[in-house]
């Protein structure tokens, strides 16, 4: 399985009038809709991360357009490309599907052809499997390569020429973690981490690339894990101190306001980014708990960076 061939594509406007009342902190004076108006390409959007970037941009008056291989539901994970179009048509957007496009290049295209160009790529679409090399398939391992890897590559690829000529502050941002070659990231799951690696080395490199054109390229990742159904499938989460999803929308959202041409080739957390745009209610994305499951390639530096932030700024 991968990108090409294999997602289906649901396109959003909106287009509702009104005000909708935002109940979370937002650390920063400036305009309400930030993206009213802006055409956003998101990966893996049907749920989980996706779904709450989508929703957090619809919620602004955005153009959406999503892209996630869940056509049909899955037997033990709720949500559906469908059923993500209609939740952020709720948030107020307009539905147009275009699910017959079944390859990247086309759904690009026709996202372009239909908003006048696209503004923001999030590369969120992603695979795992925390085995260890003689458990990992051939069949698991490709999959994992070809949605985390070759996927990110060839989405941002193509997305590429309408990032470079739009003048709304283009960005690509990636859920990927911070660049490490560290043996204790790749001993227990080797083919995993290559893979999520490999979506970071593509933020390194298109910085670079894309330096020229002003177009702003970083990757962001969770400090915790996050309460996705997809993670139930992985483990036992029914003691594992988590947050909601919301977190990385809201720090998301926080990074594609930065100007681009000179915010770029960063590798965020997400609590620590936050708290450092002066972000501290951090209490909402997981009501009362102070203790929690830290997710895979999150150093000690960045563990005790955030305390130290956490004892001065407190957490509502």
């Amino acid at each position: 399985m991968s990108l090409q061939g294999t997602y289906c594509f649901s396109t959003m406007g909106k287009i509702y009038d009104g005000e909708e009342k935002i109940s979370r902190q937002d650390p920063h004076q400036g305009p309400l809709f930030y993206f009213v108006g802006k055409t956003l390409f998101i990966s893996g959007a049907s749920r989980g991360i996706g779904l709450a970037i989508a929703l957090r941009a619809a919620r602004d008056k955005a153009n959406i357009a999503i892209a996630a291989k869940t056509a049909t539901p899955h037997p033990t994970l709720p949500g559906t490309i469908y059923t993500a179009a209609e939740e952020i048509e709720k948030a107020g957007g307009r539905v147009c599907d275009i699910r017959e496009e079944d390859q990247v290049q086309s759904a690009i295209e026709q996202t372009a052809k239909a908003f006048g160009g696209i503004d923001i790529l999030v590369n969120n679409a992603s695979a795992i499997s925390l085995t260890d090399t003689q458990a990992t398939t051939v069949k698991k391992y490709d999959l994992m390569h070809s949605i985390n890897g070759r996927g990110t590559w060839m989405v941002s690829k193509y997305a590429m020429p309408y990032l470079i000529k739009s003048n709304k502050n283009p960005h690509i941002l990636n859920m990927s973690p911070p660049l490490s070659m560290k043996e204790q990231w790749f001993k227990n799951n080797v083919a995993y981490t290559m893979s999520k690696m490999n979506m970071s080395m593509c933020v390194l490199g298109m910085a670079g690339e894309l330096r020229r054109h002003k177009v702003g390229v970083n990757a962001l990742w969770p400090l915790t894990l996050i309460g996705t159904s997809a993670l139930k499938l992985v483990g036992d989460t029914e003691k594992m101190s988590m947050r909601s999803p919301e977190i990385m929308a809201d720090a998301a959202y926080e990074v594609l306001k930065k100007d681009g041409s000179q915010f770029t080739g960063q590798f965020l957390v997400d609590e620590l980014f936050l708290r450092q745009e002066g972000f501290t209610n951090m209490d909402q994305y997981a009501p009362g708990v102070r203790k929690f499951s830290p997710d895979f390639f999150v150093t000690d530096e960045v563990l005790q960076e955030i305390e130290a932030l956490r004892k001065t700024q407190g957490w509502n």
